[in-house]
């Protein structure tokens, strides 16, 4: 099978960081390497990711010289990606620990460029269910509704033309997927919860107003 790229940007997230990276490194499906995008001009969690990704050939670790946003720190680890699949994981998200194995296997046995699941969000109280009513999901489709998260999203990176990510602080996935769709590919998604998105108090995709700005 072949080699992902799983791409983590990180700012501050300090409490869900090792659980995150542990989620991908315990996986069934082992043909993989991490690309940790260190995304904060203070350095104090710096130390702690090397101290804990140390003896781990699989993580790179790569530094921004200023605060991008995750939009532009995923641009940056793709193109430092080997892997023939980009996969994105929020640094407070979580990946259950056979999702590289059967979502990859669905992918390739489909012949497919662009997939993603469903998932589980946790919020305060609670664990929400989110699953997509499409088998697949299209430009147009997109233009109305985005049901596909972030973190559950495997991509062929042949795909991926330079800069696929805006500026923007929030919804830079939306249009990532829409740049994607728009030359006609589809996004199929696997109807299996394969990842938990994690409720965080200062997460940009919890900020209504932000949101509505971008």
């Amino acid at each position: 099978m072949a080699l992902v790229s799983v791409i983590i940007p990180y700012y501050r997230k300090i409490n869900h960081i090792k659980k995150t990276l542990n989620s991908v490194l315990n996986q069934t499906f082992q043909n993989f390497e991490i690309i940790l995008i260190y995304d904060d001009t203070v350095l104090d969690d710096l130390l702690f990711l090397e101290d804990i990704t140390k003896g781990y050939s699989k993580i790179k670790i790569i530094k921004n010289l200023n605060n991008l946003g995750a939009g532009e720190s995923r641009n940056i680890a793709i193109k430092n990606a080997s892997g023939d699949i980009i996969a994105f994981l929020d640094a407070d998200d979580y990946w259950l620990p056979n999702r590289l194995e059967r979502q990859l296997h669905f992918m390739e046995k489909n012949k497919y460029k662009f997939t993603f699941c469903n998932y589980k969000k946790k919020m305060k109280n609670k664990i929400v269910n989110v699953i997509s009513n499409k088998s697949k999901i299209t430009y147009e489709d997109l233009l109305t509704d985005c049901e596909i998260g972030l973190s559950t999203v495997f991509i062929s990176k042949d795909l991926i033309k330079e800069n696929l990510f805006p500026p923007l602080q929030t919804k830079e996935d939306l249009v990532a997927w829409l740049t994607i769709t728009e030359n006609n590919v589809c996004a199929y998604n696997f109807p299996e919860f394969l990842v938990e998105w994690g409720y965080s108090e200062n997460s940009l995709s919890s900020n209504f107003l932000q949101k509505l700005f971008d």
